[in-house]
């Protein structure tokens, strides 16, 4: 199905949807939105489950070419789907599973090579072209990064096609996010010359995530945070624990389908005995869940907590080990939630600093339950705290009471 929807601009937004995968329906449209879905896809696929008879035609040339090039995408993909060597139920071959690395990092650097490409052709040409191309530069560039079996670069490429006509700013924005671009292009490139733990983090931003290696680590893991993100194809759920003996704080992250809920899901305030593993990178925060040797309980314990200049240090520390990270898990003690024109923020009880809420944050149905919790008084926060501000995930109260999950 394809249509033309008009939107704030002089040209219609571009909008179609493939139904014919049986994955599930894939979305395309030429409007800057970062949901996918996008509203105009949804439209369109309420029309046609409300029974509005939409006429048949071949579809036009901006459709037609999308659904040729996706459908011969995935053609390739499945030819190319690895098949374990050696008899079935066995071990794969080494040397064969070697080769197929080796193709791939080969596939990536070619990808690379191309996307820096891009960019200087980018730079050179002004980036006014950015906003005048549209989204359609970033969709044809991605799809590019996906056939180079990249698709870390392929979604980062993707969020820039959001950033020219967002609002005052955007060729400042634009810049910094090409130049982080430009660096993960370098990194892999030259990943030889790398430190160990820069080089792991760079595979895993391109989009080789690897499997956990770390030693499997026992513990009383506290359930601080659980949300949901989705795209076109996936949704992902992060589910964030914190070692009440290690002291460490861990990162599961669980897949579903789109439109359906990953499987793992741990209630948060819980505590969970179990076996976590890391996976390499110069962080190491992500893991995998190795065993669980008891369901999750009821427990009083809460995270330990820093103020709010400490963590805005621990994130800049942390960005010396990977400069594309967006955020670090961290638990503020004694904040307030308090207005700042038009915007919140978390101040220090003692009025010594606040970090502001990110633009999401503040629009959340949770910020007012983090309002109403407070009710004025400090309380304890967990969430992420990044370059555009804290995002917070959980809370507890002053004295005795239950984590009240904020997403």
């Amino acid at each position: 199905m394809w249509g033309l929807c008009k939107g704030s601009g002089t040209t219609p937004y571009r909008t179609v949807v493939d139904l014919a995968d049986p994955s599930g329906p894939a979305y395309r449209c030429s409007c800057p939105s970062r949901k996918f879905p996008c509203k105009h896809a949804l439209g369109l696929l309420l029309l046609w489950s409300g029974g509005e008879p939409l006429p048949r035609a071949e579809p036009p040339e901006w459709a037609g070419q999308w659904l040729t090039e996706r459908r011969e995408r995935l053609g390739r993909e499945k030819k190319e789907e690895p098949v374990a060597d050696g008899p079935a139920g066995g071990a794969a071959d080494p040397e064969a599973a070697r080769r197929r690395a080796e193709r791939r990092a080969e596939r990536i650097g070619a990808g690379a090579t191309e996307l820096e490409q891009r960019l200087a052709d980018l730079l050179r040409t002004g980036l006014a072209s950015a906003e005048q191309a549209g989204y359609e530069l970033w969709e044809e560039m991605a799809a590019r990064m996906v056939d180079a079996q990249a698709p870390g670069l392929a979604a980062r490429v993707r969020e820039l096609g959001a950033v020219p006509g967002s609002g005052p700013g955007w060729p400042a924005r634009l810049l910094e996010e090409c130049a982080l671009l430009h660096l993960l292009d370098r990194g892999w490139l030259r990943r030889a010359e790398l430190p160990d733990g820069l080089a792991a983090t760079v595979r895993s931003r391109v989009g080789l995530t690897g499997t956990a290696d770390g030693p499997p680590v026992r513990d009383n893991w506290l359930v601080l945070a659980q949300y949901d993100t989705a795209d076109a194809k996936l949704t992902t759920r992060r589910i964030w624990l914190h070692g009440t003996g290690c002291g460490r704080t861990a990162l599961l992250l669980s897949y579903g389908a789109a439109g359906r809920a990953p499987e793992l899901a741990l209630p948060v305030g819980l505590a969970l005995d179990a076996e976590l593993s890391a996976y390499p990178d110069a962080g190491r925060q992500r893991a995998a869940l190795v065993e669980r040797h008891a369901p999750p309980e009821p427990t009083p314990v809460r995270p330990p907590g820093v103020t709010t200049v400490e963590a805005a240090a621990r994130y800049g520390d942390a960005l010396r080990d990977d400069p594309w990270l967006e955020s670090v898990p961290v638990t503020l003690d004694d904040v307030v939630p308090t207005p700042d024109g038009d915007s919140w923020q978390l101040a220090d009880a003692d009025g010594a600093a606040a970090l502001p809420l990110t633009r999401s944050a503040a629009s959340r149905p949770g910020l007012w339950r983090l309002v109403a919790l407070s009710g004025g008084a400090p309380v304890k926060v967990f969430g992420e705290c990044g370059h555009r501000g804290f995002t917070p995930l959980t809370a507890w109260p002053t004295g005795a009471g239950e984590a009240v999950a904020l997403c």
